[in-house]
Formats: C-alpha cells, structure tokens, sequence
C-alpha cells in the first residue's frame, strides 16, 4: 500500500519498563515528557530496536549490545518471558498493521513466537485479513517475505521501521565522531551521532546552495560570530571548520563549544530535503547544552518539519515545552517499575492557558504529572 506513512499507534508489552504500553492517536509532532527514568529512553530505545530488527542479522545483534535477551524483557525472564509488540501505520491509501511476538529461549535468545502484517484499504469496507509470516525464526521474515500476497506493502512497512533514526547529539567528546575526518562520499543521510556532518555539508554546498545558507542563518543567529563553514579536504575524507568572525584562522570541531556543534547537527538535520530525511524522526533531548533562544529555534524548525515527516521528541526542557501545545504532549510516569502514559486536551487547561499559564508552566506546577 503506498503512500507517505506515520506511525499512528504502538501498543508493547514486556519490553524493559513498557510492560503494558499503549499510545493511540500519535501526532505528526509528539513531545514525550516525564521524571528521570520515567521510560522515555526505554520507549526511544524499542523504535531503535524495531530499526535494527529490519536490517540483516541485526535483531541478535542489537540484543547482544544491549545486555542479552532478559535485560530486555521487564522485570527479566523470571517475571516476563515475551515481547509483544503491535505498530499501525497510517498511509494515504489506508492502514498498515505489523504485530510480532518475541519469546525468550535458552541460552538468553529471543525467538519469533508469532509475525504477521496487513494493509485495510480505504476504498475497502473492512480490515484486510493477516497475512501471516511464520514462527520459530531468529529474525524478522518482513524484509524478505515469500508466498505472501502482498509483498509490496510488507517492504514498505519493513522500509519505514528501518527507517525510524533516533539521533542524540550527546557526545561532543574528543572521540566523538562529529570531530573525526570523516569519507565525503557519506552524504546521503547524516548519521544519528551527527559523525558525517561535514560530508553532508558540503554535498549541500554544492548542490543546494539556497538550503545551505539558510542552515548558516539560523546558526549565527545563535551563535552570532559564526559566518560559514570551511571543508578541509584529506582526499577522500573531509574535516568540518568554521570561519569565526574575529579570527582569520578557521575554527575546527574540537574548538567548538559542546552546544554549538550540537546545535550545527540539528539545525542541519531539521534542514535536510524531506527525500533524505526518514519519515519518522525522533529526538532524544535536543536542548542539551543549548540556549533557551536556540531551544526555541529548534522547536520552530521542529514544527515547519512536522508538515513533512513525523517528528517524535523526549525532552526534560520547560523551554522545549512552551513550543508545543499540550495535546502533542504525552506525559510518562513510573507505576511499580512500569511506564504508563497520559494524554491531556489543551481544553482541560484552557482556564490556566488563557490566565498566562504556558504547557512548561502546567509540567513544573505538576498539573501534567511527569515530575519525581
């Protein structure tokens, strides 16, 4: 079934602190908000896994990176023996369903139990019936369905999952990958840690000149002595510098403050064509190290991208908040070891709105819950 697509539910059960985890109704923007080790991370990490599992040979390994089969199941293997998950993409021409069940085998394993997809057509009264993909497998069988009647649609929902990039910013260390040489040829997608930077940079230099310098607007009207970049050439790598304003030597990414190349990755990855961008988004605290106005700015690219892709945001920022209204928001709370969301109506707080209360103002006075 074709068509741009959103992820417009996802129900898991057994997943770390998702035990029973349900989230209908998902905007084209979502700002996920909660205390610490609400399950925020715990819910950016199943869409990561979901990426990996469509990918060759890459479920056991996404698992063996993460603690093995138990540590991802809530509470271990002794109090939960499965995952389940169920995902419903919503398309042009209708819904898309993909559902799978994991169980945990010996010696710390998972296996498919069960993994079926459908696609219900609008112009077709009814849901489709499943089409099933078989049990007992070690990975997914959606990327490379047989005897299926609709392989077409199991690609596409396969594409999009694989798709889904969570990208943090966080590590501005000397080892960081944004400060590395880095292969030009790499400039198709920025990588979710921001390493290929300079490559993606300087293809759009080249070839998107108007889009580029809207990319070097919004960073010096946050970082004002900023004035262009400057691609250091080591064939067939590329170094990422910078011009500052009151030196005549370059700048490069290991003189750069945590917050400004953080903030050169996102203003470059919320600036990206929408044909090289993948239709689900998500960011994982994109505030760190920044300030305030440039939170701000953020949240207004975050806005302008939304019309293209769906945007999913975790974030612990009042600043952040105050860019959204309170239905985008859904709030995590720890019960027991267990993540529970809740989802507001902006109506349910229009009083406190039209008195001056901003949605940040409603999180920290605890009217939203999501605080220790």
């Amino acid at each position: 079934m074709g068509g741009a697509q959103v992820i417009s539910s996802v129900r898991v059960r057994g997943f770390r602190s998702l035990a029973d985890f349900s989230w209908e109704e998902i905007p084209r923007v979502a700002v996920l908000i909660g205390a610490n080790g609400s399950g925020k991370s715990n819910l950016l990490k199943f869409f990561e896994m979901l990426s990996w599992m469509m990918k060759p040979r890459q479920l056991r390994e996404f698992i063996a990176f993460n603690g093995g089969a138990s540590d991802n199941l809530f509470g271990g293997e002794r109090v939960t023996s499965r995952i389940e998950a169920s995902i419903r993409l919503m398309t042009d021409a209708g819904v898309n369903d993909y559902e799978f069940v994991l169980a945990h085998s010996h010696p710390d394993r998972f296996f498919f139990m069960s993994e079926r997809f459908r696609c219900s057509r609008l112009d077709t009264p009814g849901k489709a019936p499943w089409q099933m993909l078989g049990s007992g497998h070690e990975e997914v069988n959606i990327v490379d369905p047989a005897n299926v009647a609709d392989a077409k649609t199991a690609r596409e929902i396969a594409g999009l999952l694989k798709n889904c990039s969570v990208y943090q910013f966080h590590d501005t260390s000397d080892q960081s990958p944004v400060k590395k040489l880095w292969d030009r040829t790499d400039s198709v997608r920025l990588r979710r840690h921001g390493g290929n930077l300079a490559p993606i940079l300087l293809r759009m230099q080249q070839e998107d000149l108007r889009r580029y310098e809207l990319i070097c607007k919004f960073i010096s009207d946050v970082v004002p002595e900023f004035q262009s970049f400057v691609f250091e050439e080591d064939y067939p790598s590329v170094y990422l510098r910078w011009e500052h304003a009151h030196f005549d030597k370059p700048l490069g990414a290991h003189l750069t403050s945590d917050g400004s190349l953080r903030f050169f990755c996102l203003a470059t990855l919320l600036n990206m064509p929408p044909e090289r961008l993948p239709d689900i988004i998500l960011l994982d605290e994109p505030e760190l190290g920044l300030h305030p106005v440039a939170i701000e700015k953020i949240a207004a690219m975050i806005k302008v991208l939304s019309n293209y892709k769906q945007v999913i945001v975790a974030t612990q920022s009042p600043t952040l908040v105050d860019c959204f209204s309170v239905d985008e928001l859904l709030v995590l709370e720890m019960d027991r070891g267990r993540t529970t969301p809740r989802k507001f109506d902006a109506d349910q707080f229009q009083l406190w709105l039209d008195d001056g209360y901003s949605p940040g103002d409603l999180w920290l006075a605890n009217l939203l819950g999501g605080r220790p």
